[in-house]
């Protein structure tokens, strides 16, 4: 095959390429911005702000867990990392309080074969509605990081797209430089020649 055929194959393949990934890059910083803005709006709908650090609920909790509210003392939920550490380091928090420890399985359990019990049947609602919430919170959480990784898969297809895009302007100026007679792995050719000759 001569060198000016390949070149320009290659040029158009690697244009071609280039414009695919500009386009997927595009829809991905586009489903990007629509999962961080559902997430924003959603959460944010909700009115849940984060107890001061100086308050009693903070203090209250087990270092590593204080720590975790810490970062976000005061502010309004409206991101999925935010939601998490909600979810994970204040509603669990109490929610293994609440029971003992039991899970809302458990209690649930109990609540049923026993329907008079008035501490089994209180124990039951809150732990269905705090696991309720902190379900929901971390699906927003989940939602969220999705969207970070379709950020992160959208920057690597803009690179992509541009590294291909100067190795299609280095194949236009080699195809410009190459003699009309050169063949692609020329001295394989030659020696196919030769054998067969």
């Amino acid at each position: 095959m001569r060198r000016r055929t390949f070149d320009a194959l290659m040029v158009v393949a690697g244009l071609a390429l280039t414009a695919l990934l500009l386009v997927a890059g595009g829809l991905l910083t586009w489903g990007h911005s629509v999962v961080t803005s559902d997430v924003h709006s959603q959460l944010a709908a909700q009115k849940i702000y984060f107890p001061a650090a100086s308050s009693p609920e903070i203090k209250s909790l087990p270092a590593a867990d204080a720590a975790a509210m810490k970062l976000y003392a005061g502010q309004l939920m409206t991101t999925g990392a935010q939601a998490q550490t909600y979810a994970d380091h204040f509603i669990a928090v109490h929610l293994r309080e609440a029971a003992g420890g039991l899970t809302y399985s458990q209690v649930s359990y109990l609540a049923m074969t026993h329907p008079n019990n008035a501490k089994y049947a209180a124990e039951d609602a809150t732990l269905f509605k705090g696991n309720s919430l902190r379900g929901m919170l971390l699906s927003a959480y989940g939602f969220w990081k999705i969207g970070q990784i379709v950020l992160i898969a959208a920057f690597a297809a803009f690179i992509g797209a541009a590294l291909l895009l100067i190795l299609s302007f280095a194949g236009i100026w080699h195809l410009r430089r190459v003699p009309e007679e050169a063949e692609v792995l020329s001295k394989i050719t030659h020696a196919a020649r030769v054998q067969t000759a």
